[in-house]
């Protein structure tokens, strides 16, 4: 089995546990729903096909939602989130390009590379999720509010994620 394919599997079902386990125990009053599974789209090789990566983003949602319960948000939230990825790539290019081999990781592009690129990608997702879920312009501000938290606090995980496995 090709070392790649192994880590992701490795990733996804780690990402899982700690998405199933622990986070998903985690609400206050609704506002702080914060979600670290889509961290496994973000760190899929920049090379991957976009059919490929459509097909794990529904995927991974679909399983998400399995867990959920939720009705398939989650999976259009990852399919959404995945098909804005090769545009946000092609944003954050870096000066010379990507190299064959860069994987879209704070060790190999960089911090302010990968703060960029998993922030516009965690809002967009937060974004359609919690606008799918609400379903309706009552209650804007707690829908903003509730987008804005959750994206923070899941990219705060995100980065600490980074950090922990990168040493």
């Amino acid at each position: 089995m090709n070392s790649v394919v192994a880590q992701n599997i490795i990733r996804f079902i780690l990402l899982f546990a700690i998405q199933i386990i622990v986070l998903n125990e985690i609400e206050l009053h609704g506002f702080i729903n914060p979600y670290i599974y889509p961290l496994f789209i973000l760190l899929l090789p920049i090379e991957i096909p976009t059919w490929l990566l459509l097909l794990l983003a529904f995927g991974t949602g679909l399983t998400m939602d399995f867990f959920t319960s939720s009705l398939g948000l989650h999976a259009a939230a990852c399919v959404l989130m995945a098909f804005a990825r090769p545009a946000v790539l092609d944003f954050n290019r870096p000066r010379g390009g990507y190299e064959t081999g860069d994987r879209p990781t704070i060790k190999s592009l960089g911090f302010r590379w990968f703060l960029i690129y998993a922030a516009v990608l965690i809002v967009i997702h937060h974004v359609w999720f919690f606008l799918l879920e609400v379903f309706s312009l009552i209650g804007v501000l707690s829908t903003v509010s509730r987008i804005v938290i959750s994206s923070v606090i899941s990219l705060l995980l995100m980065l600490a994620h980074q950090y922990l496995s990168n040493r």
